[in-house]
């Protein structure tokens, strides 16, 4: 246009008439005629040096690590972790997030975000067997109705302790989940709900030498470990099965604290299982003592 002649005048328009008519800086339009004739730039692409590892080659891997996990519905950060410790490939976490968003691969069990000043307390411990979290579940059966799982986890590194699946969840079950976490860390043990409260339940604290904790309505600080454990539980092994008796859901039960202490990869362990942490924790304890 500013090459343009005038058939008023003759003589062609210019760039700064054309430019003040458009409302165009000057510098705008030399810009553009320098870019004619190179090759053409996403505006919205990704910017920066490309990447070693493409899109379409972390979706690959992304879909191979889902594949080998023994765990159903996970969210990105533990694939992310995994990426990078199992198979070294180190990726930006909001990559994978993008990426498993963008194909439909991110946890179905994802919950709306807590408010941002949820609870002012600490839910978890600088040591273990500071503070232990208590809690049941309901999983129905075909023959045997609903059977009650009462379980015992840490709120060091969310280990799940103990556990108990009864016909009739009272104080008595309870009490066995409380004996079986006692028994697997210290040693052979000899002789929030209403089994938790009893008498019974109570005395057998006393007797392990426990100090009761009691919990409150929305205040995760009090049994968030617990409550969070048997909600990864139930995703995991409860929802949308169907057990036949209650001995299948107690090999089911079983299995699973076997497989989650083993593999669940938690944030707060550093992306470690719950066995791992324990067992780094032990190391650094004893090397500590000897070094005394």
């Amino acid at each position: 246009m500013a090459a343009a002649t005038s058939p008023a005048t003759g003589r062609a328009y210019g760039v700064r008439r054309v430019c003040a008519i458009w409302g165009v800086a000057r510098s705008s339009f030399y810009d553009a005629r320098c870019q004619e004739g190179q090759p053409h730039q996403n505006p919205a692409g990704r910017r920066g040096p490309k990447p070693a590892l493409g899109d379409a080659e972390l979706l690959a891997a992304i879909r191979r690590d889902l594949a080998r996990s023994p765990w159903t519905g996970e969210g990105h950060r533990k694939v992310w972790a995994r990426l990078r410790v199992i198979d070294g490939i180190r990726v930006s976490r909001t990559r994978v997030l993008r990426i498993m968003g963008e194909n439909s691969l991110l946890s179905p069990h994802r919950r709306p975000s807590r408010p941002a000043n949820d609870h002012a307390g600490s839910i978890t411990t600088d040591a273990p067997n500071l503070m232990w979290g208590a809690d049941g579940a309901v999983i129905p059966t075909v023959k045997d109705g609903n059977v009650t799982l009462f379980i015992v986890a840490e709120h060091w590194n969310a280990e799940g302790l103990g556990w108990h699946v009864a016909k009739h969840g009272n104080r008595y079950a309870a009490a066995e989940a409380l004996a079986l976490a006692v028994g697997q860390v210290f040693g052979s043990v000899r002789a929030h709900g209403s089994p938790f409260m009893s008498e019974y339940f109570q005395n057998q604290l006393t007797f392990f030498g426990m100090v009761p904790s009691f919990a409150f309505v929305r205040e995760p600080e009090t049994n968030g470990v617990a409550e969070r454990f048997i909600r990864t539980l139930k995703e995991q092994i409860v929802f949308g099965r169907i057990y036949q008796d209650i001995e299948e859901a107690r090999a089911a039960v079983r299995g699973y604290f076997e497989r989650y202490n083993q593999h669940w990869l938690l944030e707060k362990n550093g992306y470690r299982s719950p066995a791992e942490t324990r067992r780094h924790w032990m190391a650094a304890t004893i090397t500590t003592h000897e070094a005394a």
